[in-house]
Protein backbone atom coordinates (compact mmCIF):
# COMPACT_ATOMS: atom_id res chain seq x y z
CA UNK A 1 0.00 0.00 0.00
CA UNK A 2 1.11 3.66 -1.20
CA UNK A 3 2.10 5.91 2.27
CA UNK A 4 0.31 9.14 1.31
CA UNK A 5 1.76 12.55 2.72
CA UNK A 6 -1.27 14.82 3.75
CA UNK A 7 -0.78 18.59 4.11
CA UNK A 8 -2.06 20.20 6.76
CA UNK A 9 -2.11 23.76 8.03
CA UNK A 10 -1.04 24.26 11.67
CA UNK A 11 -1.00 26.98 13.87
CA UNK A 12 2.09 28.77 15.26
CA UNK A 13 1.82 27.21 19.02
CA UNK A 14 0.65 24.17 18.21
CA UNK A 15 3.62 23.98 15.20
CA UNK A 16 6.18 25.10 17.51
CA UNK A 17 5.21 21.81 20.48
CA UNK A 18 5.80 19.43 17.47
CA UNK A 19 9.15 21.63 16.56
CA UNK A 20 10.52 21.15 19.95
CA UNK A 21 9.44 17.83 20.87
CA UNK A 22 6.58 18.93 23.40
CA UNK A 23 3.83 17.78 21.15
CA UNK A 24 3.99 14.25 19.82
CA UNK A 25 0.54 14.08 18.75
CA UNK A 26 -1.61 15.44 16.33
CA UNK A 27 -5.66 15.46 16.64
CA UNK A 28 -7.88 16.03 13.57
CA UNK A 29 -10.88 14.71 11.74
CA UNK A 30 -10.47 11.74 10.05
CA UNK A 31 -11.74 13.72 6.67
CA UNK A 32 -8.04 12.66 4.31
CA UNK A 33 -8.65 8.69 5.55
CA UNK A 34 -4.67 8.81 7.55
CA UNK A 35 -2.97 5.64 7.76
CA UNK A 36 -0.42 4.06 9.64
CA UNK A 37 3.15 5.02 7.90
CA UNK A 38 1.51 8.29 6.10
CA UNK A 39 3.45 11.78 6.23
CA UNK A 40 1.70 14.83 7.48
CA UNK A 41 3.37 17.82 6.34
CA UNK A 42 2.75 20.63 8.75
CA UNK A 43 2.83 23.83 7.66
CA UNK A 44 2.83 26.88 10.18
CA UNK A 45 -0.01 29.20 9.68
CA UNK A 46 -0.60 32.50 11.03
CA UNK A 47 -4.68 32.89 11.60
CA UNK A 48 -4.23 36.68 12.42
CA UNK A 49 -2.71 37.46 9.70
CA UNK A 50 -4.36 34.31 7.33
CA UNK A 51 -0.83 33.63 5.61
CA UNK A 52 1.45 30.68 5.65
CA UNK A 53 4.71 31.48 7.51
CA UNK A 54 6.98 29.36 5.11
CA UNK A 55 8.04 26.98 8.61
CA UNK A 56 7.33 23.48 7.75
CA UNK A 57 7.37 19.92 9.42
CA UNK A 58 7.48 16.91 8.15
CA UNK A 59 6.67 13.60 10.70
CA UNK A 60 5.63 10.37 10.39
CA UNK A 61 2.52 8.88 11.75
CA UNK A 62 3.31 6.08 14.07
CA UNK A 63 0.10 5.34 16.25
CA UNK A 64 -3.55 6.19 15.57
CA UNK A 65 -6.58 5.86 17.66
CA UNK A 66 -9.99 7.32 17.76
CA UNK A 67 -10.68 6.17 21.24
CA UNK A 68 -12.73 8.51 23.38
CA UNK A 69 -12.97 10.83 20.76
CA UNK A 70 -16.02 12.62 18.93
CA UNK A 71 -17.22 10.79 15.28
CA UNK A 72 -14.98 11.34 12.59
CA UNK A 73 -11.88 12.19 15.01
CA UNK A 74 -8.58 10.03 15.40
CA UNK A 75 -5.25 10.97 17.54
CA UNK A 76 -2.14 10.42 15.76
CA UNK A 77 1.12 9.31 17.16
CA UNK A 78 3.65 11.50 15.28
CA UNK A 79 7.82 11.29 14.83
CA UNK A 80 9.21 14.33 12.96
CA UNK A 81 11.30 13.50 10.26
CA UNK A 82 12.75 16.62 9.20
CA UNK A 83 11.39 20.66 8.98
CA UNK A 84 12.30 23.65 7.14
CA UNK A 85 12.30 26.39 9.71
CA UNK A 86 13.20 30.45 9.15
Amino acid sequence: MKMQTHDLKTWPEYFRAVEIGAKTFEIRNNDRNFKLDDFLKLREYDPRTMKYTGNELRAKITYITNFNQPTGQLVMGIVVQNSTVN
